[in-house]
């Protein structure tokens, strides 16, 4: 069983920045894909970005240049690091995390997911 534990949301202006980490309960070593989703109200949950543990990435064109996905094995920890941050980008973005040994089938959804954590860009 994979915990993820989301951190680093608030409010922030449009232009600024925030960094979004997961937290896993255990080691992520063997997880070969994670990635971010979001979902704004009224909207479907949508991939923003994955990545896998070979650093094979993927983002949503619509934050391509202005998001990052990393992962730190050592912390357990994936990140996500935005910038130059729209009204659009409000949503609650949650952590997804495939099971720990699966083969890379896809750019998810995967099998756990976080409680998720509020962003909100004001204008």
């Amino acid at each position: 069983q994979v915990q993820l534990v989301e951190s680093g949301g608030g409010l922030v202006q449009a232009g600024g920045s925030l960094r979004l980490s997961c937290a896993a309960s255990g080691s992520i070593f063997s997880i070969n894909a994670m990635g971010w989703y979001r979902q704004a109200p009224g909207k479907q949950r949508e991939l923003v970005a994955a990545i896998t543990s070979g650093g094979r990435t993927k983002y949503a064109d619509s934050v391509k240049g202005r998001f990052t996905i990393s992962r730190d094995n050592a912390k357990n920890t994936m990140y996500l690091q935005m910038g130059s941050l729209k009204p659009e980008d409000t949503a609650v973005y949650f952590c997804n995390a495939d099971l720990p040994g699966a083969v890379f089938t896809g750019w998810g959804p995967y099998y756990y997911w976080g409680q998720g954590t509020q962003v909100t860009v004001s204008s």
